[in-house]
């Protein structure tokens, strides 16, 4: 199967545009509300977000959370994990917390960053954004919050997101896996 792009770099800059005019109209000042990127693929999402939000606002509390140790499937693998890094210097105690993440599939990442999460507080409630949600894949009744596609596709198909600063285009591509 060729790969079929599913958005280009127009279409990505209008699915983010939109979705951080959701976040200031959910969350007004953002006093209240703390972003954390999930590492690895999160992170240019959320950065492209920040960007568009701190046009308006100047305080938004920004982190990155590696979840590496908390996934369920941590020891099922013989093949080595590295980990990221975890970047949260303010308090969630009692803050919204958005997640973001590229492209929710099993919601089993998504799982493990709420359980890191817990060790670093209790917010008063957690969200998410994605900017792709493979909506027939879910093993986990999570759901994004904030979505900027659903993606219908098979198991056996991949969904990357491209970016810019790594793959030299912002475009999102469905193929099939090679395995």
């Amino acid at each position: 199967m060729k790969p079929k792009k599913i958005l280009n770099a127009n279409e990505i800059s209008t699915i983010l545009h939109r979705l951080s005019f959701q976040l200031i109209e959910d969350h007004n000042d953002f006093s209240n509300t703390v972003i954390i990127a999930i590492q690895p693929r999160g992170v240019l999402l959320a950065n492209r977000i920040i960007k568009l939000l701190t046009k308006e606002f100047n305080d938004i509390q920004f982190g990155l959370l590696d979840v590496t140790f908390f996934r369920d499937d941590f020891r099922r693998s013989k093949k080595v994990l590295k980990a990221n890094k975890t970047k949260l210097d303010f308090s969630i105690e009692n803050k919204t917390v958005v997640l973001i993440d590229d492209v929710l599939f099993t919601g089993r990442s998504i799982r493990a960053a709420m359980d890191a999460i817990q060790s670093y507080g209790r917010p008063k409630a957690v969200q998410l954004l994605n900017l792709i949600d493979r909506r027939f894949s879910r093993e986990l009744p999570i759901q994004p919050d904030y979505c900027g596609i659903q993606v219908d596709s098979r198991l056996n198909q991949i969904v990357k997101v491209c970016w810019e600063e790594n793959d030299g285009e912002d475009s999102v591509y469905l193929f099939k896996n090679k395995e």
